[in-house]
């Protein structure tokens, strides 16, 4: 699985790049959006990567943040939506508005991306609403996956020299209920939530569960946003 290509951009085309790492050249394609904010020829770019493997077929997607990676990753599981019309989903809406619309169950804004109908757009909200709160959360906790990723240094990108064996990764740090509640209260901002709604469900939640982590936080919260019908 190639997760990450980092290099020169060697030339633009409609929907992809050709980037050149130390003399091989990747072709990713991304969505519009994507392209939009990538630099020119000759300039050095980082994206994560999706590989696609089929019979006769191999492509890599490519994607500034580990969230937008993430939604498209989910995206292509949902019937009838391929890897251009989770592009297509992710150009016209980008990651957070991606997260907004499922978690609202915005059927409309799914709908708007191009080549997606209607019934296509409700499944992608039904299947995927209960899987939006763990995305927010993972934003939140990745301070490199809500913004572009930094483009590599020259040193790095032209260097011949072996990797230094890596070290052992770092445990997981458990938040504390602080953490998780801010988290869960970045996240519903960013839904379009008031401050004093959006902070009195995520206190209501942590009281009921006072050790639930941000997605759990996030997902009880939204229930209790949830329009009473």
């Amino acid at each position: 699985m190639i997760g990450k290509v980092s290099g020169r951009i060697d030339y633009r085309g409609e929907d992809h790049v050709l980037i050149d790492v130390r003399g091989v050249g990747y072709i990713v394609y991304c969505s519009d959006r994507t392209l939009a904010t990538l630099p020119g020829p000759g300039e050095a770019v980082a994206l994560y990567t999706d590989l696609l493997v089929r019979e006769d077929l191999m492509q890599l997607f490519g994607f500034p943040t580990l969230v937008e990676k993430e939604w498209h990753r989910l995206l292509m599981g949902v019937q009838g939506i391929g890897a251009k019309a989770s592009l297509a989903i992710l150009g016209a809406l980008g990651a957070d508005g991606v997260s907004r619309a499922i978690a609202l169950g915005d059927i409309a804004a799914i709908k708007a991306a191009k080549g997606v109908g209607p019934k296509t757009a409700q499944r992608v909200v039904i299947e995927l609403k209960d899987k939006a709160p763990g995305v927010m959360a993972m934003a939140g906790s990745l301070p490199e996956a809500m913004g572009e990723v930094p483009a590599m240094p020259d040193d790095v990108i032209e260097a011949a020299e072996p990797a230094a064996k890596p070290a052992k990764a770092p445990k997981p740090r458990v938040r504390t209920s602080a953490a998780a509640q801010s988290d869960a209260l970045s996240a519903l901002a960013n839904l379009g939530y008031a401050p004093a709604e959006a902070a009195s469900a995520v206190a209501q939640a942590a009281q009921d569960a006072p050790e639930a982590e941000t997605s759990a936080l996030i997902r009880a919260a939204l229930k209790l946003l949830a329009p009473k019908g």
